[in-house]
């Protein structure tokens, strides 16, 4: 079996080129912007970001995020050795392989509706892998697994209907009632959800081979009870955390950390119930571990981009410019624009929250000084925060996903290109019939 785990090298060096040369850009504008400024911020710092970051405003979730990848690297390498995810995969594989497309329409619906109800985006990264094999299994490919399983959880976080820390967070900024306006978002889901779907399908049916010849390949032999009974046991607890994170607000802060604890707890576990000598399975857990490692780098780089665009003051003097341009511009181009520029800073900052935060109080009294209501301009902001996730080479989401998968950059763009061109066209669709129905 192909190590689905392993970041290649490839992919690897694709994404640090072309995070490297948008450091590199950033760190220039940062240099010239401030330049005149209290605060001068000098060229050498383009270096230095990455590390900065470490302590910089999002220096925690930086932290979380390495920490996630090496557990879960090292996890899902014993899970696999021990022959665990063969052996849950195998059962699936038996229910539903003369109903394939039933289950890549169900398990994509999954994957959808829990980012739009829960905003649950970077926990789903450790269920790649394994959604990677089920389709290569179901007679698929890579990307059929990557599109039912983070594609489709980061369009779901985008069309999303009730997610906490886009929704939620955006409509206590502007004072909107809490998760109002529910029905047209309902809508919005169910046309966003089939189109994704009708693109994974047809891929699917183009690449697919005969399911027959791919199940004679599971021959495997069968993992301790005990190791599978543990692994449920702890998968159950992380759905569990991860449903409920929503209306608990302990654990949606500390959510990732739960998660990484218990990937942390199911490769040790595995180690010690599906081994001889638990060293055995110690050592699988590390060899896993070092074959992410190289994803850190990825992670920093990106987090240094953001570093370098906070520091410098460059992201607030877009907002005030082109809150400037909005003032004369018809209500169209304004809730056109508000998507658009959610767009950009979409590009340096990922996180949802702090764009939030950032952005909304600006653009709100734009918008309602030209009568567009706060519940049209928090749906800009929606759509602008979450499809360009699993599209910019910015989202250490995206690519520790592609790391995992063995997928350049390039491949990646190219194959979701179309289906971004769609959704972009569609968003602006939804905006412009909000105004005329007075959403």
């Amino acid at each position: 079996m192909k190590n689905t785990d392993r970041i290649q090298l490839k992919s690897f060096l694709t994404a640090t080129i072309i995070l490297l040369v948008l450091l590199v850009a950033t760190g220039i504008i940062a240099t010239v912007t401030t330049m005149n400024s209290d605060t001068p911020i000098a060229i050498w710092r383009t270096i230095t970001a990455p590390i900065e970051s470490l302590w910089g405003s999002n220096s925690t979730v930086a932290i979380v995020i390495i920490v996630f990848i090496l557990v879960v690297g090292g996890s899902i390498n014993v899970l696999r050795q021990a022959n665990i995810i063969e052996h849950m995969l195998n059962g699936v594989i038996k229910r539903y392989k003369d109903r394939k497309y039933v289950l890549l329409l169900a398990i994509t619906l999954i994957f959808m509706a829990i980012g739009a109800l829960f905003g649950v985006f970077e926990e789903i990264v450790p269920l790649v892998p394994v959604m990677i094999i089920l389709s290569k299994k179901l007679g698929w490919d890579v990307k059929t697994g990557l599109g039912m399983s983070i594609l489709a959880t980061g369009f779901g976080f985008s069309a999303a209907i009730t997610n906490p820390f886009t929704i939620g967070i955006a409509q206590s900024i502007v004072g909107l009632p809490l998760y109002s306006g529910i029905f047209y978002r309902i809508i919005i889901f169910i046309i966003v959800f089939f189109i994704l779907y009708g693109f994974l399908y047809l891929h699917s049916k183009k690449v697919e081979v005969k399911t027959d010849e791919t199940l004679e390949e599971m021959d495997y032999e069968k993992p301790k009870k005990k190791a599978v009974v543990w692994v449920l046991a702890l998968f159950g607890l992380m759905m569990l955390s991860i449903l409920a994170s929503p209306f608990v607000p302990l654990l949606r802060d500390i959510n990732l950390v739960l998660i990484t604890l218990y990937f942390l707890l199911m490769g040790i576990g595995v180690s010690f119930l599906s081994y001889s000598k638990p060293s055995e399975g110690l050592k699988k857990y590390i060899q896993g571990s070092v074959e992410l490692a190289p994803g850190i780098m990825l992670v920093l780089i990106a987090f240094g981009i953001n570093h370098l665009i906070t520091i410098s003051g460059t992201l607030d003097r877009l907002i005030l410019y082109l809150t400037e341009s909005f003032s004369s511009a018809s209500k169209s181009a304004i809730i056109s624009g508000s998507f658009g520029f959610t767009l950009i800073a979409e590009f340096f900052v990922s996180s949802g929250s702090a764009k939030a935060a950032i952005i909304l109080p600006i653009l709100d009294p734009v918008l309602t000084n030209q009568s567009i209501s706060s519940q049209l301009g928090v749906l800009a902001y929606q759509f602008g925060d979450g499809y360009t996730n699993m599209f910019y080479p910015t989202n250490p989401v995206l690519l520790v996903s592609l790391g995992l998968a063995g997928m350049s950059y390039f491949k990646w763009f190219k194959w979701t290109f179309i289906l971004q061109a769609i959704i972009l066209l569609l968003s602006v669709g939804f905006l412009l019939l909000g105004l005329v129905i007075g959403y």
